[in-house]
């Protein structure tokens, strides 16, 4: 499972305006339930479980927020590019503008760290976050992670 393979146009968003991780979480969960059936407060509370655990941020302004649902099938990715840094309480203390999230199905433990290990792959690379820095279509975001995953 490529991380392109999970990431539609569609839930690509460059530059909305969110002031606050919880904000960001919302958002998130809004997005993902609107397009996919999900239960809104059940997402939410799964991404924000999760970031009680400790933070998904990893560090050079990059996070990836993820949850596991058992009433899921097939596992979602979601990348929003930021029009202003949030704080994320990232090991690095940097503030968070490129953010992949992630909702796995709870049973796909293989899948879902196969993701993870890609994304950190893919954002360790300083090139390719500052090209998704100035990336300004969906387009670009998805050629810029495509190019990066071969």
């Amino acid at each position: 499972m490529t991380v392109t393979a999970i990431l539609p146009p569609y839930r690509v968003f460059i530059d909305p305006n969110i002031s606050s991780k919880k904000k960001l979480l919302e958002f998130l969960a809004n997005t993902v339930t609107e397009q996919c059936g999900l239960v809104r407060s059940k997402l939410f509370n799964s991404l924000l479980d999760r970031e009680r655990l400790g933070s998904t941020g990893l560090g050079h302004g990059f996070a990836v927020p993820h949850a596991r649902l058992s009433d899921l099938k097939e596992s979602i990715g979601c990348f929003v590019k930021l029009a202003k840094p949030i704080n994320f309480d990232a090991p690095d203390n940097q503030p968070v503008d490129l953010v992949f999230c992630i909702i796995i199905p709870e049973h796909a433990t293989d899948e879902h760290l196969r993701i993870l290990a890609s994304l950190a792959k893919i954002f360790s690379q300083s090139s390719i976050r500052e090209a998704m820095r100035t990336a300004h279509t969906v387009n670009d975001v998805i050629k810029i992670i495509d190019s990066a995953e071969k």
